[in-house]
């Protein structure tokens, strides 16, 4: 996940002066010019406020990195642009501005989980695309905003099309797997503490808890699902399966440390590519993903 956070904000800016100003700067001629200004215009017939972003929006941002943002250029997915949004929510259970930490956690927790009802197949997401969210500022929570919106983009580059084009011609069977091996990892990263084992192994031993719950669930559903390598899976998962309860059970930190080791490796996302082959699904492990386990 990006650490690049994307913040609302309610200061404004005069967007049309300054893209038509940056559109006909640097022109050799009268016709450049004309042509830059046309762009120019066009990009600012497209800006939309960061508040009326609805799911599905194709966009560029107007400013680079993490920073606060008014304004976003709306563009036809089919053309090239550098983010998406794939899902919004409010936080209604804070009466009071909570504090950027606070909420960019809770957008940590929760963007993974809803961009996954989008576009379940991260493996299959354009190269350099990683979650950013745009969340409210103290200032604009005063004014009653509550909303996070959480993207996918690319910081480098654009990427054509819309993110959920595969999703809507998934199978069942494809379905299933994706949002069981999903609710895998996003019980793992999710409830993954910052400090060692033996500081916190109360919160280790909840991680190890969320896991093996999400893993009984996601073997619930391989059940219903043929094939040699989908079988082959499911019995190497639970074995990973019968670890993470033992890591959630472990009485001191050595034990949890020897529990931990095959868990953890059980559910190596390499381990599930024939499968991922046989269901037809995206078979190249993230970039990020292969790096975690080969460490």
């Amino acid at each position: 996940m990006s650490v690049l956070r994307p913040r609302r904000s309610l200061r404004g800016i005069s967007a049309a002066v300054a893209l038509l100003a940056l559109g006909a700067a640097g022109c050799s001629d009268v016709s450049d010019a004309v042509d830059s200004a046309k762009d120019g215009a066009k990009k600012v017939a497209r800006q939309r406020s960061v508040f009326s972003l609805e799911i599905g929006d194709c966009y560029n941002p107007n400013t680079k990195g993490e920073g606060e943002e008014v304004l976003v250029e709306i563009v036809p997915c089919a053309e090239g642009h550098t983010g998406q949004v794939v899902a919004d929510f409010k936080i209604d259970d804070k009466a009071s501005y909570p504090g950027d930490d606070a909420i960019s956690a809770i957008a940590d927790e929760r963007c993974p989980v809803e961009a996954g009802k989008f576009a379940p197949d991260t493996w299959a997401l354009p190269k350099g695309v990683a979650i950013f969210y745009y969340t409210p500022t103290k200032e604009s929570w005063a004014t009653g905003d509550r909303a996070v919106t959480c993207t996918y983009n690319k910081e480098s580059g654009t990427f054509t099309g819309s993110l959920d084009a595969d999703a809507k011609s998934f199978k069942p069977e494809q379905s299933t797997f994706l949002k069981g091996s999903n609710a895998v990892y996003d019980a793992l990263w999710a409830n993954q503490s910052d400090k060692d084992v033996e500081e916190d192994l109360a919160a280790y031993k909840a991680q190890a808890k969320a896991v093996s719950s999400a893993l009984d669930a996601h073997l619930e559903g391989l059940k219903g699902i043929e094939g040699a390598e989908v079988g082959k899976l499911r019995e190497q998962l639970k074995k990973a399966a019968g670890h993470w309860k033992a890591a959630a059970n472990a009485a001191d930190a050595d034990a949890f440390y020897i529990a931990y080791d095959p868990a953890f490796t059980g559910i190596d996302p390499s381990k599930t590519v024939a499968a991922r082959k046989e269901l037809g699904l995206a078979t190249t492990v993230p970039a990020d993903e292969a790096e975690v386990w080969a460490a």
